[in-house]
């Protein structure tokens, strides 16, 4: 009895294990990229520098700033008032919307006016 068992078994293992594979690595694969900021959205400041410090973006693209550094920093367009983070605590994350207007807009930290780079809207 136990040997006519055996087969059912070990096929109907066979069918399951794969299926569950699949379901389990899709779902999880979508959720994770549509929490994840859009490609070329990021800049990361850390070692008191802009990564990368030239950057472009489309007309009113949202934009990601992190901060890895242990000190406050800001991302501020160096003329005018195109956008700014306001100050970002050290270990924390903000943001601004890219101008509506294609051009080069130059940013600095205005606590520490010795880092900059540049916001390509296109």
């Amino acid at each position: 009895m136990f040997r006519s068992l055996r087969l059912p078994v070990a096929v109907l293992g066979l069918i399951v294990l794969p299926l569950a594979a699949c379901s389990s690595g899709g779902g999880s694969s979508a959720t994770s990229s549509a929490a994840a900021p859009a490609p070329g959205s990021q800049i990361v400041i850390d070692n008191f520098a802009f990564s990368p410090s030239t950057l472009t973006v489309s007309p009113g693209q949202k934009v990601t700033v992190v901060n890895k550094d242990s000190t406050t920093h800001t991302l501020t367009a160096s003329a005018g008032k195109a956008f700014d983070t306001g100050s970002i605590a050290a270990g924390a994350s903000g943001g601004f919307t890219a101008p509506s207007t294609p051009g080069s807009y130059p940013y600095i930290c205005t606590i520490h006016p010795f880092m900059h780079g540049t916001l390509t809207v296109k």
